[in-house]
């Protein structure tokens, strides 16, 4: 439309110079220099017009575009629960979480895996910031992270398996141990610290059998002092479980104390000399529970209690009898 009313204008222009050629030389001057004048300012007008027209395209491309981008970070953004579990809880974890993902596919869990002891200390260093599932292989951890830093959410604790400690030796060592009772004898042992589970559960069991000695608290014995009650015994002290396994399976050393899930997928690499009783060890409970993650968003923590709940549900227990636990526990 705007280029039609220029065109008109410069038609009437050129026709008011065209007659201006037909009367007196004196006005004619004056008529064509008008005319000429109402040329330029249309051709000027012209040129205003193209470029706001351009200029208006161009914002509508942009405008465009960034509703396209937009739209685009809208549909692949998505909700992430931020897991810390036990080392030992890795392997089938991982199944857990190819599970769960599956029926949630707008749900990322990542998973974060050590010594229950270390996992209990970085979610105290951050006050529970950007944790948002804690599952302990022990109930010690669990029990400060809720009476003591209160960084469990109320109500959303339980618990899911119970395990069973063991004493494991390379395939074909040829050791001559058969269980705790004649650790001495092996050249050298796999043990974990005393604030890993494992470790502590160790030491409990050694301590029942009288090769250690009476103590409220079996975790604080050094494994120097451990080495001791065993007769010089050499032990390569472990941060957590999955090193042992690892110690043993590569045969670094002659044997260790692993949990029974740990042997899942090892079967050809470690031998299980032992399985020791509950009633050495104790039960051997693995507690989940949300933490109280003053970053999460709203579907966050609605996301992480639901993978708790799937992590407590029939088809979970299924998954979690394959690698080697027991799942009749009390919650």
């Amino acid at each position: 439309m705007k280029k039609k009313i220029v065109s008109i204008i410069c038609v009437s222009a050129l026709g008011a110079t065209m007659l201006a050629g037909c009367g007196n030389s004196g006005s004619d001057e004056t008529v064509v220099e008008e005319a000429e004048s109402v040329v330029d300012e249309a051709k000027e007008e012209a040129q205003e017009m193209e470029q706001e027209d351009a200029d208006t395209s161009e914002l509508e491309v942009i405008e465009e575009e960034e509703g396209e981008t937009t739209e685009a970070a809208g549909e692949g953004e998505g909700t992430t629960v931020t897991v810390y579990a036990a080392a030992s809880l890795e392997t089938v974890m991982t199944d857990l979480i190819a599970q769960y993902t599956e029926e949630h596919p707008d749900i990322e869990i990542v998973g974060s895996y050590d010594s229950s002891g270390t996992l209990l200390t970085q979610i105290e260093e951050a006050a529970g910031n950007g944790i948002d599932v804690f599952f302990s292989a022990a109930q010690t951890q669990m029990n400060t992270l809720q009476d003591d830093d209160n960084l469990v959410v109320d109500g959303t604790r339980h618990n899911v398996v119970n395990n069973q400690v063991c004493v494991i030796t390379y395939t074909d060592s040829g050791t001559e141990v058969t269980g705790l009772d004649n650790l001495e004898l092996a050249s050298s042992m796999a043990l974990a610290d005393g604030s890993v589970p494992a470790g502590k559960y160790t030491r409990t069991a050694l301590m029942n059998i009288g090769i250690l000695p009476e103590t409220d608290d079996p975790s604080e014995y050094t494994t120097e002092e451990v080495s001791e009650a065993l007769g010089g015994l050499e032990i390569n002290e472990c941060s957590n479980v999955s090193k042992v396994l690892q110690a043993v399976a590569e045969q670094s050393n002659e044997v260790g104390t692993a949990y029974y899930s740990d042997t899942y997928g090892y079967e050809d690499q470690v031998e299980i000399l032992e399985y020791i009783s509950y009633d050495l060890t104790g039960d051997v409970i693995y507690p989940v529970a949300q933490v109280n993650n003053a970053e999460a968003s709203e579907a966050e923590s609605e996301a992480a209690l639901d993978f708790i709940n799937y992590l407590i549900s029939d088809d979970a227990k299924t998954i979690f009898e394959s690698y080697y636990f027991d799942v009749d526990v009390e919650d």
